[in-house]
């Protein structure tokens, strides 16, 4: 039969690995092109990804919950019809596959070697010189190994392993099938040839592998409910067996991977590469919160989502406007700082897989409407868990929103590359001067963190008092624009 392999891919620009989050096909099942065969998750994103060719599933390599490196192979398929003395049970089941299977006719064989296509040419290999201590008839017993690999007492009078190895003899195989094997973590001298002359073939470092991984193949195919929990639960905890007198587990052991992984390790450089300024305001936003209502009943926005969020974006848009200085980053290398005349706008979203800063491209260009949909169709799919790598790089400014949590303020870090991120808190009603006297209003305070190689106190400031004017008098949407 022909096996195509189907490696993790690079789905990241760069990313050197990926964790499988679920399998949608099992050994056995038929995948056409473009079939999304899995999902996995890079330190960006959770990623479905599609096989690009039709066959039968063949093995799956690794388990749910795995991490693998890109390149690896994570998935085989079957993509051309069985050879007629190949069981079929060499395929599906792993345990089968422990089995050697009795050689095909050499006539009938048709090597693979996976970008080179079909080679029509005959070729055989000098025979094998047999071991020290073989008799001389032991050599041409190298094609009957899978039978007298059964045969414990015919393989010792051969002079041959348990798998058809002479004793002492390096396996032979092709270069193509060497590397297979060192990349499945195979040794060849376990491995049972069946090709002409006691070749190891592909197929027998694929029947190897999968009787290698069937305990978590049983995990991957059987219907447990324990297969349905999320590879990011799935944590170690101290043995009960630890604890004195039974007590449940003092402690929990959580992997960091995937996007927690690679959050903390930016959130760690990004504070210790850029130097921090934080500053805040804390103001009257009732006027805001008025027009936020209004917008609601507006039927020319019906459909649209309108919070006090969309109008804090405009806002920064506004005062981006008014001070493009803010709007740029630090080019270590170069020496130099990179103005940005467009504002990718970055919208810190929390998800079951940790936080991730998506951005709207190009928001600055964007009419208030449009800027709502962007912001819907952004945080769907944050929560779904379906943001593209793309859709979090280049950013330039980031809002993040702790005030749906109840929280007044923060000092927030900048996300690595930016040059500034606000904090906006909670909009609560509070007593306040308003006209010379004390009245409720919605009060809110925001907290501006920006990189002081690129943005000075003079500028910071303008650049957090204008957002904030604009959020007090909301006219000045149209006025400052």
């Amino acid at each position: 039969m022909t096996i195509r392999e189907f490696k993790m891919p690079d789905v990241g620009e760069g990313l050197t690995e990926a964790e499988i989050l679920k399998w949608y096909v099992q050994p056995g099942d038929t995948v056409t092109d473009g079939q999304v065969v899995c999902e996995v998750e890079t330190a960006k994103a959770a990623v479905e990804l599609p096989i690009p060719f039709d066959g039968v599933v063949h093995a799956l390599l690794f388990e749910e919950g795995t991490t693998v490196d890109v390149g690896q192979v994570i998935i085989s398929v079957q993509t051309g019809p069985a050879e007629a003395e190949a069981p079929a049970a060499a395929v599906a089941a792993p345990a089968a596959a422990a089995a050697p299977a009795e050689a095909p006719a050499a006539a009938a064989r048709q090597p693979v070697l996976v970008g080179y296509g079909v080679s029509e040419a005959s070729t055989k290999r000098r025979p094998r010189k047999a071991a020290p201590g073989a008799s001389a008839a032991a050599a041409p017993v190298a094609p009957a190994a899978p039978a007298a690999a059964q045969n414990g007492t015919a393989a010792a009078a051969a002079g041959l392993n348990g798998n058809g190895h002479a004793g002492g003899e390096r396996p032979l195989a092709k270069p193509p099938v060497r590397k297979l094997a060192k990349d499945l973590g195979i040794d060849l001298a376990s491995v049972a040839p069946t090709g002409e002359g006691g070749v190891v073939t592909r197929e027998d470092v694929h029947a190897a592998a999968a009787a290698a991984i069937a305990p978590q193949a049983a995990v991957a195919q059987a219907p447990a409910a324990a297969a349905a929990v999320p590879a990011q639960a799935q944590v170690q905890a101290v043995a009960p067996a630890s604890v004195p007198g039974g007590a449940t587990a003092r402690e929990t052991r959580i992997p960091v991977k995937g996007v927690r992984k690679v959050t903390a390790q930016a959130m760690v450089g990004s504070a210790f590469t850029a130097p921090h300024v934080t500053e805040f305001i804390t103001f009257d936003v009732t006027r805001t919160m008025k027009l936020v209502q209004e917008l609601k009943d507006d039927p020319d926005l019906a459909g649209l989502r309108i919070n006090p969020l969309l109008l804090i974006a405009k806002a920064v848009l506004v005062a981006v406007r008014r001070n493009p200085d803010v709007n740029a980053s630090w080019d270590e290398a170069a020496q130099e700082i990179v103005l940005k005349h467009y504002v990718n706008l970055g919208i810190a979203a929390a998800t079951p897989r940790g936080l991730i800063v998506p951005n709207i491209k190009d928001a600055h260009a964007k009419t208030l409407p449009e800027l709502s949909a962007a912001l819907s169709e952004l945080v769907t799919t944050a929560r779904d868990g379906k943001t593209s790598p793309a859709d979090m790089q280049n950013g330039t400014i980031t809002i993040t929103n702790v005030g749906v949590f109840g929280v007044d303020t923060g000092t927030p870090i900048l996300n690595p590359g930016e040059s500034a991120i606000l904090a906006v808190g909670a909009i609560k009603l509070q007593p306040w001067v308003h006209k010379g006297k004390v009245k409720p209003r919605h009060v809110t305070t925001l907290a501006l963190s920006f990189d002081h190689r690129l943005i000075d106190g003079e500028l910071g400031s303008r650049f957090l008092a204008d957002i904030a004017a604009v959020l007090e008098h909301p006219r000045r949407l149209i006025t400052w624009s």
